[in-house]
């Protein structure tokens, strides 16, 4: 197998992004598994930018202030990241008298066998030490098309990291671990619902537990 090394000169927007002057990564047998992968990415890009454009009109929707986080890698110093990468939350929301959260909001589908949703182990890995290192509470904002964005599953990182402890998946496709979280854990907001629901949640069960 022959193996080369791209530098791509502009973001990834199109499948012809991934391939070099010579429009060759592989054998051309290869060429077609590797453009599929291309469009899956690409479909999975777009179905996030989605997510976040949903829960960005829920915001203004309640009047909640936020600042919608530039993903921009070169509007972080290279100190700040070594603690996540490329890898960044996308709302830094503003708490009155409380202060703010960071949310990552994402495009999940509930596994129906078993109720759960899953998580990269790296990525939120990397959240957990930006909390743990600068104070900073980082949440996950997840919803999807089958629920047509009517209800988003909000969950601390660090909630996931208790449950997910317990044990890890590794993906067999790729090969990447992963935790698997049962919608049990998640407050559900609905879109008619506002912050106070989420909090008042989150109170309920740390008085009753």
């Amino acid at each position: 197998m022959r193996t080369k090394v791209l530098v791509f000169k502009r973001s990834l927007n199109h499948p012809a992004d991934f391939f070099d002057n010579t429009g060759q990564i592989g054998q051309p047998g290869e060429n077609l598994l590797i453009f599929v992968c291309i469009l899956l990415t690409m479909e999975n890009n777009e179905k996030g930018n989605y997510a976040e454009i949903k829960f960005k009109n829920w915001l203004d929707k309640h009047n909640i202030p936020y600042w919608y986080i530039n993903q921009n890698i070169e509007t972080f110093s290279e100190s700040l990241k070594k603690f996540f990468g490329s890898k960044r939350p996308d709302f830094l929301i503003l708490l009155p008298n409380l202060g703010f959260i960071l949310v990552d909001v994402k495009y999940k589908k509930i596994y129906p066998k078993f109720q759960t949703l899953v998580f990269d182990c790296e990525e939120t890995t990397k959240h957990s030490n930006l909390q743990r290192n600068f104070g900073m509470q980082v949440w996950y904002a997840v919803s999807n098309q089958d629920c047509d964005f009517q209800t988003w599953y909000w969950t601390a990182v660090s909630k996931i990291l208790e449950v997910g402890k317990r044990k890890k998946f590794t993906s067999s496709k790729s090969n990447q671990d992963f935790f698997s979280i049962p919608i049990k854990n998640f407050i559900q907001i609905a879109d008619s619902d506002s912050l106070d629901r989420l909090f008042s949640n989150l109170f309920m069960s740390n008085f009753i537990s």
